[in-house]
């Protein structure tokens, strides 16, 4: 195969599936695109904690919505198809990736994370739903934007098939995806797409039944925390709180920076949607982020050993709780304010 070099603007961003999905839209013309309205068009905001689920031998707890459907949602409020494809056939997956390249067009790749030998050491584990563009191919490496770092880097063939084809959960069986037939969107269209997301957001963590999503999800975790120091012993309970850490912190933006990005796109919707009420919830929205960073310190003193007792697991318990009915209040506020 030739080298081929596809104009492609790399933006860097905090959380890898907006990245790609705003920088694939940007590309294809719409420059309006930024990290926290495609977040919040794609009603990314979210939690859930898994208990049948494990994840590096830790809870398994998600802040934001399941991998893909960001994009898809956001795609689909504003009348934009997105192409997805997965693959039985590694070759077949080879052969599709070099042709989309050959037709001039960047695509998006879910990966895993553990064999990028871009990333540092301490950050390559087993996650299999990283995100990033593949913009072209030189001398045998493929040109990637990966949304998280800094600039641009390379993959060799071996290693991207490698990442394409990571085994274990969410494996990515060389899932490629892209927007087709990109039209001009209208501010009208922006406007709609805004009350619909923000309507949907609100459900999802304040009316989905059950006790691990949402709101209720938060507390739900609240409660596992308190149990876990007698139930699982020191050592594990600290690795259980280690674990909700890192996936609030290292991968992607986690609780905190969602909570922070979600609070950019209010402010960025406001300026769609000239109600100052956005304004307030995102300043809302931003404290509670604090107060999600402020927990994730508190546990990592107790994953670090510096903290032991049980009244320690009860104040990382307690701020969760705290959390949770910010959040409550907040999102009840999103769901009824009127926005035309």
């Amino acid at each position: 195969m030739d080298n081929i070099i596809i104009p492609y603007n790399h933006i860097q961003t905090a959380h890898c599936e907006n990245g790609v999905a705003s920088g694939l839209l940007q590309h294809h013309g719409l420059k309006f695109m930024t990290e926290p309205l495609m977040f919040g068009l794609g009603s990314g905001i979210f939690y859930i904690h898994i208990p049948f689920l494990k994840v590096n031998n830790g809870p398994a707890i998600s802040y934001r919505s399941m991998p893909g459907w960001i994009f898809s949602r956001a795609s689909k409020l504003l009348d934009i198809k997105v192409k997805r494809t997965k693959f039985n056939s590694e070759k077949e997956a080879v052969d599709f990736l070099n042709n989309q390249l050959k037709l001039g067009n960047p695509v998006g790749c879910q990966v895993g994370v553990f064999n990028l030998p871009y990333f540092p050491t301490e950050y390559r584990f087993h996650f299999n739903a990283h995100n990033l563009v593949v913009f072209g191919k030189e001398d045998g490496n493929y040109l990637v934007s990966d949304p998280v770092m800094e600039t641009t880097t390379l993959l060799s063939e071996a290693d991207m098939l490698k990442v394409r084809f990571a085994k274990g959960p969410l494996a990515p069986k060389g899932h490629i995806y892209y927007p087709q037939n990109v039209k001009e969107v209208s501010k009208e269209q922006i406007q709609r797409a805004i009350k619909i997301a923000t309507k949907s957001s609100a459900f999802d963590m304040l009316n989905i039944p059950g006790s691990i999503c949402g709101v209720d999800g938060i507390k739900y975790t609240a409660k596992q925390i308190r149990k876990w120091r007698d139930k699982l012993g020191p050592k594990k309970a600290g690795l259980y709180l280690g674990q909700i850490v890192r996936m609030q912190e290292e991968i992607g933006t986690g609780g905190g920076g969602f909570r922070f990005l979600y609070a950019a796109f209010l402010e960025q919707a406001h300026s769609y949607i000239p109600n100052d009420e956005l304004l307030t919830l995102s300043d809302e929205f931003t404290k509670i982020g604090d107060l999600w960073r402020a927990s994730a310190i508190n546990m990592g003193r107790i994953y670090k050993g510096r903290l032991n007792d049980q009244k320690d697991y009860d104040l990382c318990a307690s701020m969760l709780e705290e959390i949770s009915d910010l959040e409550k209040r907040a999102f009840q506020k999103l769901k009824k304010i009127k926005l035309g």
